[in-house]
């Protein structure tokens, strides 16, 4: 069995090469021909087929260690998997090695400090269950099976964030695995300006083996989903546009476009039809959730409703069923900061096509706790933007894919006046070119490239959205 490496010479690595790597790790090396690989390979975008050429699944930071200077030693192209949710593919690569992280789960809470501490391989839906048992929470995203280390390190948006703000903006500290196989702790306090460029930068910095993050008194909140006929969306989103500026922040809300699920608890008569969809979480007490929800509540005639108490974890989970591993995903996204009238106009228009009922078009709002960050102070620059866009095709059937392509991207280039220019980085594809990463990135751009230049000259880490060093 041989590996192949990406030196334009084709030099090519054979088992008796792998062989020191086996045995400098405690985990397993997968090779094709190991039982386990096919199943290990897959990512959740069933759309990205790639095959590494050796999968290394480490227990511990000691492999990690080992599986980076393997890497680097071998000049081999490199991708780095926690919880494989990467839309865009990026947590695999064909003919490389891919370190997964995914058995090192280890969760620790203290909460006398309200800090949590997890492993790189940790999903929110490990990491909320053990924060729940002392009524504790970081914010997360929306799909628990998302890993904590993608989702934070891009940015983390999620039902929490107009009250406590980006998953990075609760990160603590990071221990970070360097190019140069060095073990490295981030934090305001060491590696200053590796901390700055891990909030929001990417992968692009090292292998980060454990997160501390601050945590927050959450444990029951008032949650749900309300549906309106698409004859009301207009009207429906210039109320959400026009409320959420002003909404207590305990109030997170998704405003959007969805197909209602075939299944409970939808009635019937709702089943794979287009609606527009409110999503709402309010962390705080029920009488002032009730409150704080009553203009979405009471607008309209809503085609369902359903808003009850719920503990926090069971909110996270909402919507895992709708987006299981293996299923075709095709994302775009943008960041907004005003939605004028014939914007809404637009959105509607594009919105009520939404293909299937696991996709969607959905706004994020998000006012509140991340606007009250410099613009600077962290990688993620966007700190003006209201809301965050995701135009979110999934789907079973792969012959599907050129029409809701089509979809998808005629949706997002009609709305492209009113984006502030740059994306959510883990809502971009793969495919959207080096300028639309320096646009994300802003006034921060350059700093980063230097940053990257003193941690990765080598670009060792380029399986992600990348940051060529200066």
């Amino acid at each position: 069995m041989v590996v192949a490496t990406t030196v334009p010479a084709g030099i090519r690595l054979s088992e008796d090469d792998i062989a020191p790597l086996r045995r400098s790790m405690r985990g397993r090396v997968l090779l094709p021909d190991a039982p386990e690989f096919e199943a290990t390979r897959q990512i959740f975008n069933g759309m990205i087929d790639k095959r590494p050429s050796a999968i290394a699944p480490c227990v511990d930071v000691a492999d990690v260690i080992a599986a980076v200077n393997f890497a680097r030693e071998h000049d081999l192209l490199l991708a780095v998997r926690g919880g494989g949710h990467s839309v865009a593919g990026l947590s695999t690569c064909d003919g490389g090695l891919v370190i997964d992280l995914t058995e090192m789960q280890g969760v620790r809470i203290d909460p006398a400090k309200r800090i949590g501490r997890v492993e790189g391989g940790t999903t929110w839906g490990a990491f909320d269950h053990a924060g729940h048992a002392f009524g504790l929470a970081t914010p997360g995203g929306v799909v628990s099976t998302t890993g904590v280390g993608g989702l934070t390190l891009g940015g983390g948006q999620g039902h929490l964030i107009r009250k406590h703000g980006l998953s990075l903006d609760n990160l603590r500290s990071a221990d970070v695995v360097l190019a140069s196989g060095e073990f490295v702790t981030a934090s305001e306090d060491a590696n200053a300006d590796l901390f700055w460029a891990l909030r929001g930068g990417g992968g692009n910095f090292g292998v980060v083996t454990s997160f501390e993050f601050e945590m927050h008194p959450v444990s029951m909140v008032l949650a749900g989903i309300i549906f309106w006929p698409l004859e009301q969306a207009a009207d429906a989103m210039r109320l959400f546009r026009d409320y959420m500026d002003t909404a207590p922040e305990e109030l997170s809300t998704l405003f959007g476009f969805v197909m209602v699920a075939p299944g409970p608890p939808f009635p019937e008569e709702l089943h794979l039809k287009n609606v527009c969809a409110l999503v709402a979480c309010f962390a705080g007490p029920e009488g002032a959730g009730r409150q704080a929800l009553r203009p979405f509540t009471e607008y309209g005639t809503p085609s369902f409703s359903l808003v009850a108490p719920m503990p926090y974890p069971i909110v996270q989970s909402l919507f895992d069923a709708a987006y299981p591993f293996g299923l075709q995903n095709y994302w775009k996204g943008d960041l907004m900061s005003e939605l004028p009238d014939e914007a809404i106009e637009v959105h509607c228009q594009h919105g009520a096509m939404v293909p299937t009922f696991q996709s969607a078009a959905l706004f994020y709002s998000t006012t509140g706790a991340p606007q009250r960050v410099a613009a600077d102070a962290t990688a993620y620059s966007y700190r003006e933007a209201e809301y965050s866009l995701v135009i979110d095709a999934t789907y079973p059937d792969p012959a599907d894919t050129p029409a809701i392509k089509r979809w998808v991207k005629d949706y997002w280039e009609a709305v492209r006046p009113w984006s502030l220019g740059g994306a959510y980085v883990n809502f971009m594809q793969g495919d959207e070119g080096d300028q639309r990463v320096k646009e994300t990135y802003r006034d921060n751009y350059d700093r980063l490239r230097a940053i990257k230049a003193q941690y990765d000259p080598g670009n060792l880490f380029r399986v992600n959205q990348n940051i060529p060093p200066a």
